[in-house]
Formats: structure tokens, sequence, C-alpha cells
């Protein structure tokens, strides 16, 4: 087994197709095939299901890429450090669940690197899909948040898949108005003011859970509920439809512009937002990920509505 053949393996399972990652590996479709059936070969394993449709991975090609992925990644973090890497494009990339600071930090951290020798990707998605990113390192971080309710059931996934969650900070909870709204001017809020209009929420797929929502007090009752799947669609139905979503109150204004307020919730249930990421169980950040974590941090402590 070679890091060439994990190399194949890993873009295969990522494009889906043997003609993509073929053009991508600029290799023929001949020798990348034959590269995979020595592999599995070699391994005594089916890695990929092919099919007129393209390839799929098996459930021992799933395990396999998860490793394959960790093995190519330190080889990539120590090319990075100590070798001339010539053409190798090395790679970054993190998952979240819908916040403009993921994405306003990630791009401050980009500004650092030349794009031309990385290849950088930011996903914004649902909470298990940032959860599995991270299991199988296609995402080196993953962003999300704990509460009280979903603590218990999240730590035990995360056990489960040898992922570690780091706090980076722990947040109110507010409502996220249009600045037009009828309440947007309000000091605070109470859950019962906001019943008349829309609750907008993340859809969170099939496999949806109350424990993966997005939006805290997932299990409350609420009259009218609207969900979306991006992050611009929902800013669109905040103004067209006088919806609003429960956030933490970080707001990127240079991201999303100014036309939208926080107001603080007043809430018995005195739940708190703890904000932070997810990594593999002793992985040692690259130098991409450190710095986007300090960036991250670095503008969280300037943010205004947070403790």
């Amino acid at each position: 087994m070679t890091l060439q053949q994990l190399h194949y393996a890993i873009t295969i399972s990522e494009t889906g197709s043997l003609n993509k990652a073929a053009e991508i590996l600029y290799v023929s479709q001949p020798s990348l095939t034959g590269a995979m059936h020595e592999l599995e070969s070699e391994l005594g394993i089916t890695i990929f299901h092919r099919s007129k449709r393209g390839v799929s991975l098996t459930n021992d090609g799933i395990e396999f890429i998860t490793y394959a992925r960790q093995i190519y990644l330190q080889y990539e973090n120590m090319m990075d450090k100590y070798g001339k890497s010539g053409n190798l494009k090395k790679k970054f990339g993190i998952s979240t669940q819908h916040y403009s600071f993921a994405v306003k930090t990630f791009v401050e951290m980009v500004k650092q690197f030349n794009t031309a020798e990385y290849e950088f990707a930011i996903r914004e998605t649902k909470t298990l899909e940032v959860i599995e990113d991270v299991r199988t390192l296609r995402s080196e971080i993953g962003i999300l948040y704990l509460s009280d309710f979903n603590r218990a059931f999240m730590s035990k996934l995360f056990k489960t898949y040898e992922l570690v969650f780091h706090k980076l900070i722990t947040c109110n909870v507010y409502a996220y108005l249009w600045k037009g709204h009828p309440l947007a001017q309000e000091k605070s809020l109470r859950l019962e003011q906001l019943y008349e209009y829309p609750c907008l929420s993340f859809e969170q797929g099939g496999n949806s859970s109350f424990y993966f929502a997005e939006e805290i007090f997932s299990t409350k009752e609420y009259p009218r509920t609207i969900k979306a799947n991006d992050r611009a669609t929902m800013l669109n139905l905040m103004i067209g439809l006088s919806g609003y979503t429960l956030c933490s109150g970080i707001i990127c204004e240079e991201l999303n512009g100014g036309e939208y307020r926080a107001v603080p919730l007043e809430s018995e249930d005195d739940s708190r937002m703890e904000i932070g990421y997810i990594v593999r169980k002793d992985q040692i950040l690259s130098r991409m990920g450190a710095l986007y974590i300090q960036k991250t941090e670095e503008y969280l402590r300037k943010a205004d509505g947070i403790s």
C-alpha cells in the first residue's frame, strides 16, 4: 500500500466517479482502476461499489477511507513542515453549523496563505454532517454548539466517534429579527411575544432529531414554523414574512449586512449556548487549523452580547 494509492482512493471517494478522479489526478482511468484493484487485493476488502451511476463506498470502504484520510493528512502536515512539496496542494476544510462568524474567521485565515498552494473548503451544513465530516476527516474542524438539553446526547456521540469538543464561548439566547420587524426595537423579548410570527429553523434532513437542531428550545411547541436549508434563505424569510430565529447574538454585519437585530430573550429555562469546535481525538491541528481557531477566538472575544 502506497501514499499514492491512498491519495487515489480519497479522491475517488470525494468525486464519486473514476472519470472525474482521473481528470483531477492527471492519470488515465485504466491506471486508476488498476491501482484500486491492486489496493483492494492487498487489503482483502472491496473499497468501492461500482455501477453505471458511478462509484460509492462499501461499508469496509467507509472505514478504510477514514483511516486513509487520517494517514494522508498527517503526511501532508509533515510535508508542509519539513518537505519540499513541489506541486502537492495541501488541503484544509472546516464544517460548521450556520454561523456567519465561522465564515468571517475562515476568510481571515485564508488570507494568510497562498491559495495557489492550498485547497480550502468551508461547508455550512447540517449538524450530523458536521460530525460525520470531522469523523471521516473530510474536514479537520467542526463548529457547533452544546446546551443543557443536547449535551448528554452529543457527548455520547462524540465519544463513539472518537471526537473531542473544545469550548470557544458561552452565549445567552437571542431572537434574531429583521430591523423592520415590529419587535426589533424591544430591549428584550419573551418567547410568547414571538408566537404570532413564523419561527425559522434549519432543516436537519432525514436523520432529523431534536438533539441536532441548530436552534435552542427545539422541543417547544411553536404555532408557526418554517424550515430553511441555508442562511441566505433564512435572512430573506425574516424580511418577507417577519420571521425570527433563535441564535447566539453573534452577528457579523460585514457578511449578513446591517439589516438585522439580535434582541435578548427572556427565558425561565436560563439556558445558554456553548459554542465550540470538534476535532478527532489525539489529533494535532495543522498550521491552518491552529490559525483558524486563533482567528475565531480573537473574533469572539471582540463580539458584542456574549460572555
